[in-house]
């Protein structure tokens, strides 16, 4: 319980924290769509290639298209990035995890949660994660590697996924790269969180067949 606690915990402050803040400036640092025409404040945030409804004032995220209410782990993630959201900052100059500030202090958990097992699941069939990367996230092509692909994580979050095939020398091997900007949004510890939650949805298709 001691870990859901804590998750509600951070729920509580991040929506204390923003509501603090206009709704309207919220949705706009944020690349969100605001709607208050209702009489009740609505933004429509794109999190991983779906619409997520955030209510105001308790921040209640859910999936637009059918009310589900999302995860907890998912909500601080969104939170967080309303929270950090400064408008368009994307620069596209590259990083991996371990360049993040703290990157290294959490390294070990984006490489069990997020790049180890994209290696194992995808490392000798790389053209399978591209193509359930394009379907599940409308992910698109990118130069580097042998296959990689780049998934709009959040509006302003791109996420670089990267193949490399092995040979009879070397083993498959992969990584994930960054925008440097992210790192001014979330935390190396949301970051890796971030990493899983597109990675797993991935491994779950590619099992089913």
């Amino acid at each position: 319980m001691a870990k859901i606690d804590d998750y509600k915990e951070a729920v509580r402050r991040a929506t204390t924290d923003l509501r603090e803040k206009k709704p309207e400036d919220i949705a706009r640092a944020s690349g969100a769509d605001f709607d208050d025409s209702s009489g009740s404040a609505v933004m429509t945030l794109r999190f991983l290639n779906k619409d997520i409804e955030i209510n105001f004032p308790d921040f209640r995220c859910t999936y637009k298209d059918s009310g589900e209410e999302i995860s907890i782990q998912q909500q601080i993630l969104i939170l967080h990035y309303l929270q950090g959201a400064k408008g368009n900052t994307v620069t596209e100059k590259w990083v991996a995890y371990q360049e993040i500030p703290d990157g290294m202090f959490y390294l070990d958990a984006f490489l069990r949660r997020a790049k180890n097992p994209m290696v194992q699941a995808f490392g000798n069939r790389p053209e399978l994660m591209s193509e359930l990367a394009k379907k599940l996230y409308n992910a698109g092509p990118f130069e580097h590697g042998d296959v990689s692909m780049v998934v709009q994580a959040f509006p302003y979050v791109p996420v670089v996924l990267i193949l490399w095939k092995g040979d009879d020398d070397f083993p498959p091997e992969g990584n994930l790269l960054f925008d440097k900007s992210i790192a001014e949004i979330i935390s190396a510890e949301d970051i890796a969180w971030l990493a899983g939650m597109i990675i797993y949805p991935l491994i779950g298709m590619a099992s089913q067949g």
